[in-house]
């Protein structure tokens, strides 16, 4: 018997030195550990070992949110260069407008004088159309009954 019961004592001793080893292993693999400053390093960093930090899942909807706001900001910026390019091209087509509306109004001005109507007649000798010799009449109109009701 006493050897069952020092053997008895040796398994519970056994199995709390292994308890122990087993919480010391936990202790070290536990996920809440933070990473030490010392040991951020390059290494650590590319290895996506950072990324399970918890400081850094703390922080996953804040930086999801900054990613968020950077794809916008690019969307945005892209979208306003677009606009930028497409008025600059529709003020040279303005423009080009302005400048052909000019150069036929001065066209239809230079057609529409006195002297290029004169030449352009006597160009066709086929026309009955002259130019007038007599003066142009003056009609003089008196004032009286043109308004009925300021004379009352």
């Amino acid at each position: 018997m006493a050897e069952e019961e020092s053997l008895k004592e040796e398994v519970k001793a056994a199995e709390q030195k292994t308890i122990e080893k087993l919480k010391e292993l936990k202790a070290q693999v536990s996920e809440d550990e933070q990473t030490p400053v010392g040991a951020l390093t390059l290494r650590t960093i590319l290895g996506g070992d950072i990324l399970s930090a918890v400081s850094v899942r703390r922080q996953v909807w804040l930086i999801l949110l900054v990613v968020l706001f950077i794809v916008l900001y690019v969307a945005f910026r892209y979208q306003c260069q677009q606009d930028m390019i497409k008025i600059s091209q529709l003020e040279s087509e303005l423009k080009d407008a302005k400048y052909r509306a000019l150069s036929s109004s001065s066209t239809l001005t230079e057609r529409c004088r006195e002297s290029q109507v004169l030449e352009v007649l006597r160009q066709n000798h086929d026309s009955v159309l002259h130019v007038s010799v007599q003066p142009p009449y003056i009609i003089n109109i008196p004032q009286q009954g043109l308004f009925s009701n300021d004379e009352e």
